[in-house]
């Protein structure tokens, strides 16, 4: 009788172990997910495909990957750490891309147009999806990739957020879309427009969504606009660092005001953002050689390709699809309204 309970318990404990989840770490994950953002950086040895960054082309692949083959089940916590962990490295690296002295050289009425177009595009995005039936979450996404700095403002926005890995990849295609159109656009209306090298660059600085984008359009037109379009979007993408804490405050009272728990609530503040800042500080007072600098720019930039092929290993197509057009033509109406307010004030202040 003794025997028979000891086999029965014995069977049960291994049945336990059995059915727990296998713990893999987070270096399958990790793997991949470098995998695909060097995959990324090959491909943009292609003509033609160069003018995308890699991390437009780094989801697009792990969106492949995920609904073709499949995110393999041992990868899972090591795509969730390049989500997250990896993610916020990236940002708090951006801010040495930027020094205080970059800042001053736009001057008060360019960081005006700057700050009032981001303002504007973003409050206008997301009353115009709330008119359109776009769920809050992928709305202020859209807002925050148009108007800040396009894919990587719309995965730090969504650290506050908070909103699905399909709200995401959505966010990331329409402003890939739409900041492609401007970077062929652009080029086209200097003359047209009757804008100078400074106002056409800060005007493509001001409103084109993704910084390649931005080097790509403005330098079209002579290294002077080139110049001041990357310093003024630059400044730009330090507009990030407030407008994600006020985000992150936001979303903290909403969900006291609706009875969620406190564990939803909890982060008020992005502590990363501060980094963020601090980075800025480090590089406004430390000289560091062109060479170190070029380095810093190649990792952030291949850590936000990581970053962005997690979220499209996390992406179903199926669920995309299901978002609908609403979306898509809020990214369209935001890009318009973006490029047609920012040029306004840029021929008032010209």
């Amino acid at each position: 009788m003794v025997a028979h309970v000891d086999v029965a318990d014995a069977d049960f404990a291994d049945a336990r172990k059995a059915s727990k989840p296998r713990h893999y770490g987070i270096w399958p994950g990790i793997a991949l997910t470098a995998a695909i953002a060097g995959a990324a950086y090959g491909l943009r040895q292609i003509p033609f495909v160069g003018v995308l960054s890699p991390m437009i082309l780094a989801i697009m692949i792990g969106i492949g990957f995920h609904n073709l083959i499949g995110t393999p089940v041992r990868a899972r916590e090591g795509v969730v750490f390049a989500m997250r962990r990896v993610l916020r490295a990236a940002i708090v690296l951006l801010g040495l891309q930027l020094t205080a002295a970059q800042v001053a050289e736009v001057g008060a009425s360019g960081l005006a147009v700057i700050a009032l177009t981001l303002a504007a595009t973003f409050l206008f995005t997301t009353w115009l999806g709330r008119l359109m039936g776009v769920e809050r979450g992928l709305a202020e996404l859209i807002a925050a990739g148009t108007s800040i700095c396009g894919a990587s403002a719309v995965i730090a926005t969504n650290t506050v957020t908070r909103a699905p890995d399909e709200d995401v990849a959505y966010a990331v295609a329409c402003v890939t879309v739409f900041g492609s159109v401007a970077m062929f656009l652009y080029p086209l209306l200097p003359q047209v427009l009757d804008l100078a090298p400074h106002a056409y660059g800060l005007w493509a600085g001001a409103s084109i969504h993704e910084i390649a984008q931005v080097v790509a359009a403005a330098y079209q037109d002579g290294p002077a606009a080139g110049d001041f379009g990357t310093v003024a979007k630059l400044s730009r993408v330090m507009l990030l660092a407030p407008v994600v804490i006020v985000l992150g405050l936001m979303a903290t009272r909403r969900a006291a005001r609706h009875g969620h728990g406190a564990g939803r609530a909890r982060p008020p503040m992005p502590w990363f953002v501060l980094g963020f800042l601090g980075m800025v500080a480090v590089n406004s007072v430390v000289t560091m050689p062109a060479e170190l600098k070029s380095v810093i720019v190649l990792v952030t930039t291949f850590l936000l390709s990581m970053a962005l092929a997690a979220m499209g290993l996390e992406t179903d197509i199926g669920k995309l699809r299901a978002k609908g057009w609403r979306p898509f033509l809020l990214g369209f109406a935001a890009f318009l309204f973006i490029a047609s307010f920012s040029l306004m004030l840029v021929k008032m202040t010209a």
